[in-house]
């Protein structure tokens, strides 16, 4: 009766505890609790609210981290020359001229904020990832870093990196850019087919107001440019490495870990690493507050 009890437990708990974007984490000799958190990119405004749960968790924080520090101007100012492909390659160099022009008239048609001589010399995936987020229908889009990064600020945290703007570009070079190349294609196909574009971002857009981690972790690997086929590359590795990071820093402080979301759930997810590494990791209400609501 005592295993069925607990088996029903963990069943009730994996159905539940995955509609919230923030967790706490204690136990494993932690004189104090630390918190995780998703954020998403790229957001409408009126939904980019902290709630009083992670206002609190912020306030009584010794420090904030995300996937790059953000807080270091020197670093966020040298991310476009990062994001450029090595040796000066450009897409014209990696596709067809039949391809190049499709994706070409594609990105000037969606007009978007940087002229295509600029974004074709992109890391392509970086390219891709931009035009989804910029394609949201938003009067006023806002990064969910960005809002945290402004509270953090507000109560005087300090502000920390868990990787280097470097190496997050980086990561983008370990993938051929021809194989990026082509997935570019494919999205431009997939969307003048009526089969992508703003509605997949949509979708996780959703998932990302819904708190879903488990449909998040569907559609991140399903709709977001491809990623199921680079997985341990862009998330997996990542998040180990992270884990280890933190392994090193919770023991002395209260950490808050803002990482994107889609970092969080399934086997290989932070979530689960930091549980395996002997943490407490347990799920806190995030519910938000609009000004609208009584």
């Amino acid at each position: 009766m005592v295993a069925i009890a607990s088996l029903g437990g963990l069943a009730q708990e994996k159905k539940n505890d995955l509609h919230t974007l923030l967790w706490q984490i204690s136990g494993n000799g932690l004189q104090k609790p630390s918190y995780l958190f998703g954020t998403i990119h790229m957001i409408c405004s009126e939904d980019a609210l902290l709630s009083d749960s992670l206002k609190n968790a912020i306030r009584n924080s010794d420090v904030v981290y995300f996937e790059v520090d953000m807080d270091n101007l020197f670093e966020m100012l040298g991310v476009v020359r990062k994001m450029k492909m090595r040796d000066d390659t450009t897409l014209a160099d990696l596709l067809d001229k039949a391809d190049y022009d499709k994706v070409k008239n594609y990105f000037q048609d969606k007009g978007t904020l940087l002229p295509f001589s600029i974004l074709e010399t992109y890391k392509p995936l970086l390219a891709a990832s931009m035009l989804m987020e910029n394609g949201t229908e938003c009067q006023s889009p806002e990064a969910m870093e960005e809002v945290i990064l402004k509270e953090a600020k507000r109560n005087g945290k300090r502000v920390k990196g868990l990787e280097t703007m470097a190496y997050q570009m980086s990561i983008f070079d370990t993938i051929p850019y021809k194989m990026q190349a082509l997935q570019l294609v494919k999205y431009v196909d997939d969307a003048d087919k009526g089969q992508t574009d703003n509605k997949e971002y949509d979708k996780l857009l959703q998932a990302y107001k819904d708190q879903d981690l488990s449909k998040l972790e569907e559609l991140t690997k399903t709709t977001d440019m491809g990623i199921s086929n680079f997985t341990d590359i862009l998330l997996y590795n990542r998040n180990q490495n992270w884990v280890e990071k933190l392994k090193t820093i919770l023991p002395d402080q209260a950490v808050i870990i803002a990482v994107g979301a889609g970092h969080l759930p399934g086997e290989k997810g932070v979530i689960n690493l930091l549980r395996k590494a002997g943490y407490t990791v347990k799920p806190v209400p995030n519910k938000l507050r609009r000004a609208n609501q009584i």
